[in-house]
């Protein structure tokens, strides 16, 4: 019988230790990483949706009327800076050419004439300069009717490329008319809008005469090798949209940009006092960004926050939270609003070390 109490004492004990050791481990267990948001300077990559124009690009129009007799191009071709792009007939433009000519000819030789009487006092010196005046106008008539004719012949202002062609042979051109367009894609222009604090951010941390480098990622999400620079920034925002747009320049050398394309554009955004948390802090529900509070009772609450941008490991935040909050770093799905827990508190400069951030 001493026995059986004995042996009944010491399974109390062994039961009252045991479950000590499993509610301490539970207890372990349940101890969560808390920290806080820190302020910080930083910048991240952020794309813009941009619009890429050539850094020249003309309409090549008809300066004369007439029919248009040759083509000497095509449409896609590289030209050279004076190469003959298009003739309208330039018959009629020829003959006014000889008829002011000779007109040119008959008021020299009046005017030849006209000299030698002058000088032998037989006419006045009005009536020379009458037949002076005569030989000026007539020349005139000749530069006149020479660029007409040279209207007639359609050369490329520049290298560039030929846009469509929408007339054909033997087609009747108004003066005016299109005939094709010229792209210099030498090098190109990037146009993107910028918000107002990311505009002021940009002026505030860029130095004076300073370019910004700029990546362009093209249509099919590769990167354009060469990179750009920010070259200006227009003078006014938008009152619809409050951005304002930015122009950087590309160098082309293969020709690989043409006028029209699309693509954005990747730039290095400042931040100055930065509010960021770790992502792995943060829930979403319903397309909202949660964080779970731990106030002074330890008892963790649930908040909405604004997230303003995204970089690798963290949140930028821009509503929703402050310095001196206490935020749970991790087990934020296996609490539940009004919980109380145990935690232990980690500096957010060393969370945020570990983190895939780039700070200034």
């Amino acid at each position: 019988m001493k026995r059986i109490v004995m042996l009944a004492g010491f399974c109390a004990l062994l039961y009252n230790t045991s479950c000590k050791q499993a509610k301490e481990e539970k207890e372990e267990k349940n101890k969560y990483a808390v920290t806080s948001p820190v302020i910080i300077d930083t910048s991240f990559t952020k794309e813009y949706v941009s619009q890429i124009r050539s850094v020249r690009n003309i309409e090549i129009r008809a300066q004369e009327k007439g029919y248009l007799q040759n083509i000497y191009v095509d449409e896609g071709q590289s030209v050279k800076a004076g190469q003959l792009l298009f003739r309208i007939m330039p018959k009629i433009y020829e003959a006014e050419l000889l008829k002011a000519q000779a007109e040119a000819k008959a008021s020299e030789i009046e005017y030849e004439n006209t000299k030698s009487l002058a000088d032998k006092n037989i006419v006045s010196k009005n009536e020379l300069a009458m037949a002076k005046a005569n030989l000026d106008k007539a020349k005139a008539e000749v530069a006149l009717a020479s660029v007409h004719l040279s209207f007639t012949e359609i050369r490329a202002p520049f290298d560039g490329t030929i846009d469509r062609i929408p007339l054909k042979l033997g087609s009747l051109i108004d003066e005016g008319e299109l005939l094709t367009s010229l792209s210099d894609n030498s090098q190109v222009f990037s146009y993107f809008n910028v918000s107002e604090p990311e505009y002021l951010n940009y002026q505030s941390s860029t130095n004076k005469g300073q370019k910004q480098k700029v990546s362009l990622v093209l249509a099919n999400n590769e990167v354009l090798k060469t990179k750009g620079e920010v070259e200006t920034i227009e003078s006014e925002f938008d009152n619809e949209t409050g951005n304002i747009a930015f122009r950087a320049r590309f160098s082309n050398p293969n020709q690989l940009l043409r006028n029209g394309e699309t693509g954005k554009v990747q730039m290095v955004v400042p931040i100055k006092n930065a509010l960021v948390i770790p992502q792995k802090a943060t829930y979403e529900l319903q397309d909202k960004i949660f964080v779970f509070v731990v106030d002074k009772n330890n008892v963790v609450k649930s908040r909405e926050i604004t997230v303003t941008s995204h970089l690798p490991d963290i949140y930028i935040v821009s509503n929703g939270l402050n310095a001196s909050d206490k935020i749970l770093l991790e087990g934020v799905q296996k609490v539940k609003d009004d919980d109380k827990i145990a935690y232990d508190f980690q500096d957010p400069k060393d969370v945020i070390s570990q983190l895939k951030l780039k700070t200034e």
